[in-house]
């Protein structure tokens, strides 16, 4: 297949070609896997590929019936795993683990017919909004190789913005899906807690706040792939009930509705926003003005603080559980030098975190929810800048070998100590991205839009928040959006001169 028309066409457009005969799996794979040659050694964005396999699996398609049959994709290297192949989450822990089965969303996807490519770089157990793990190097964005294109799904977000596959499979524990795309021009978005597969067999994924879906270069291609995931599953920890309609159809109708929109630009932590993402929501405030919408300045009176504290908890906690449970089924201690730093100071703070302060800090997660709930009876849709500013260099938020060599003491602090070290220890990355954890705490939806480009040639997106449920809300604007003058997606980007 021509390389300009694989790289012009999304998914949903390259199905249809495959469902009549115009082009065969086989060709799109092939074009997949030429532009990932020709770009992944700049961008290292896919760490490991599957072309024997893939091409065999070709085999199997039921093109008929599935509604992505032929199109390729690339997953995740954490939380998505394929039977018998390797899964690292980032990690040399995992360096030689073999996944013992396909996960419940990739069995979901596989279904759909997409064709697995290969696995995507991450963070070392998705703990960073950067992706330069030790044991992969760093992914490097489209836009510009000098600079990060966000994570945790940092390899999933280049891989679309550079044109490798249409979408990629992506998850979002406190923004992972949002941050990339605000770093690299796509279309992010984060379902409702519970909407996509998750268990049996893997917990409640962060508690809940921590999802699988997708990064895509168009709306409609997150919107089919929502139409084949949704699901309630009896097994699993959080559900929510299933939407009606079509999400794919709901963007070919035309939509009278008006709704009402709270935006703010200011961090929720207190840290600095720019002037860039402060534009990128007035210019998408006097858009939403323009098209009826009735737009108002107004904050959510949720404690950012307090509610990032909360998050640190649990992250603590997640990982002195995991660590526990890779030491029993290793039979060793896991030390320092199994893990970078910023998974040993969790992992040793997760230690001194006891069950009450863990239950009482996700009782917080659920007040905020309320107080989003009752904010959302007065407003429909909540704007905020989706990062506070556009994508980080290169290794600018990687920890020094001064600041490891103090985060090293952890051990010698009392509790309350080593909870500040956490906080401190993240306040440089929170500081770029301080406004998308709010919907992983409470379960809501939320989406990054891609509406601005810095003066700097670098793409910055505007997060919009919905009450749960109410995904389709999103993607209506989002497709409105799309098809006006607001919407910059992959224009200008200098690796995909095609868009």
């Amino acid at each position: 297949m021509d390389k300009v028309i694989y790289s012009a066409l999304d998914g949903v457009d390259l199905a249809n070609l495959v469902k009549k005969k115009q082009v065969s799996p086989k060709e799109l794979v092939e074009a997949s896997f030429n532009r990932l040659d020709e770009v992944n050694p700049t961008l290292n964005a896919v760490i490991r590929t599957r072309k024997e396999i893939v091409m065999k699996e070709i085999e199997q398609l039921q093109i008929s019936e599935q509604p992505f049959a032929g199109v390729p994709i690339v997953l995740k290297d954490i939380s998505q795993a394929i039977e018998g192949e390797p899964l690292t989450s980032g990690s040399k822990l995992f360096i030689d683990h073999l996944a013992r089965r396909d996960s419940n969303f990739v069995a979901r996807l596989r279904r759909a017919g997409f064709l697995f490519i290969g696995h995507t770089n991450t963070p070392e157990f998705g703990l960073k909004n950067i992706t330069e793990p030790v044991v992969h190097g760093a992914t490097r964005n489209p836009w510009n190789p000098d600079y990060s294109p966000g994570g945790s799904s940092g390899g999933s977000a280049a891989s679309v913005a550079s044109g490798i596959v249409p979408i990629a499979g992506a998850s979002d524990g406190g923004g992972s899906i949002r941050i990339p795309a605000s770093f690299t021009g796509l279309f992010g978005l984060k379902p409702t807690r519970g909407r996509t597969p998750v268990g049996p067999g893997v917990g409640r994924q962060w508690q809940g706040a921590s999802i699988d879906f997708a990064l895509s270069r168009t709306v409609r291609d997150s919107a089919a792939l929502l139409d084949v995931l949704q699901i309630i599953q009896p097994e699993a920890a959080f559900q929510t009930p299933l939407f009606a309609g079509s999400y794919l159809g709901e963007l070919n109708k035309h939509h009278n509705r008006k709704f009402r929109v709270a935006f703010t630009t200011e961090s929720p932590v207190g840290t600095p926003v720019s002037e860039e993402a402060k534009f990128a929501v007035y210019k998408t405030v006097k858009w939403l003005e323009e098209q009826g919408h009735l737009v108002e300045e107004q904050g959510n009176h949720v404690d950012g603080m307090r509610l990032m504290e909360n998050y640190y908890i649990m992250n603590c906690g997640e990982m002195a559980g995991m660590v526990d449970s890779i030491e029993k089924t290793m039979g060793r201690a896991i030390t320092v030098n199994d893990m970078e730093i910023v998974a040993w100071v969790l992992t040793t703070t997760g230690k001194h975190v006891s069950a009450a302060e863990f239950t009482q800090s996700i009782a917080e997660w659920d007040v905020a929810a309320a107080q989003m709930a009752e904010f959302h009876q007065t407003y429909d849709l909540y704007v905020t800048p989706a990062t506070a500013s556009a994508a980080p260099k290169i290794k600018e938020l990687t920890h020094t070998e001064k600041e490891i060599a103090e985060l090293l003491k952890v051990d010698d602090l009392t509790k309350s100590e080593q909870q500040q070290l956490v906080y401190d220890m993240f306040e440089a990355s929170l500081t770029y991205t301080p406004f998308t954890q709010l919907a992983n705490l409470t379960g809501q939806p939320a989406m990054s839009v891609p509406v601005h480009l810095t003066k700097a040639s670098l793409p910055l997106g505007v997060q919009i928040m919905a009450p749960k449920g109410k995904e389709d809300w999103l993607l209506q604007i989002a497709s409105q959006m799309e098809h006006s003058d607001l919407w910059v997606g992959m224009k200008g980007n200098p690796m995909f001169p095609l868009i």
